[in-house]
């Protein structure tokens, strides 16, 4: 397998951080058809495991995400690297309209183009959810755990940040409680008469 060089993990991140509007939930789309379908540098539970590990920690999910991928392909030098090149972008952006944003914030042609860019963003995040969804686990916890989540996280103002940690403890209790029902199930012994009678059988094909 060819090693990825640092200047590809700069490059696929700079160009990522340059053409993508909306933050890091709007990212995510365009993250995962960059490194799984296109570069395959991680696989699709790899992807859903960065973006769990990126909302439970301290940074945006972009980000995060960066510096997890350029760690896996080259260590503490390629999350550097991956690190800068998705936050230069923004940076550079910031710093160049910090002088003249004021005088475009009325300005019509400069509204109306961010209108735009706030509905494809909400296609973006649409699209990310989806293909998260069809990477958990198809089952009753899961299930019943988003709905409460997203109904917390809209209709109420709970800090998401005990959110995640409500789920976290809730994914702990359910694992254990189905540790111990599989270790509490009785193991199938076979009647040691069938076991004989089918000994004595194989002997007398032998013979």
């Amino acid at each position: 397998m060819k090693k990825t060089s640092l200047w590809q993990l700069f490059a696929v991140f700079f160009r990522t951080g340059l053409f993508t509007f909306g933050g890091g939930y709007a990212m995510i789309a365009i993250l995962q058809e960059e490194l799984v379908n296109n570069r395959k540098w991680i696989t699709n539970n790899d992807m859903l495991d960065m973006i769990v590990v990126a909302e439970s920690t301290p940074g945006v999910i972009a980000v995060n995400t960066a510096t997890s991928v350029g760690y896996k392909q080259r260590g503490v030098l390629g999350a550097i690297i991956a690190t800068l090149g998705v936050i230069l972008p923004s940076f550079l952006i910031v710093s160049a309209l910090s002088y003249v944003i004021s005088a475009f914030q009325s300005n019509i042609w400069y509204q109306s183009a961010f209108k735009g860019i706030q509905a494809c963003v909400t296609v973006l995040v649409v699209n990310a959810f989806t293909k998260m969804f069809k990477q958990i686990q198809q089952d009753v916890y899961n299930y019943l755990a988003l709905v409460v989540a997203f109904a917390v996280a809209t209709f109420t103002n709970f800090n998401v940040i005990f959110l995640i940690l409500s789920g976290a403890v809730c994914g702990l209790i359910i694992t254990l409680i189905k540790s111990k029902s599989t270790d509490d199930k009785p193991l199938v012994v076979a009647d040691t008469q069938d076991i004989a009678s089918q000994d004595d059988q194989t002997g007398e094909v032998d013979q």
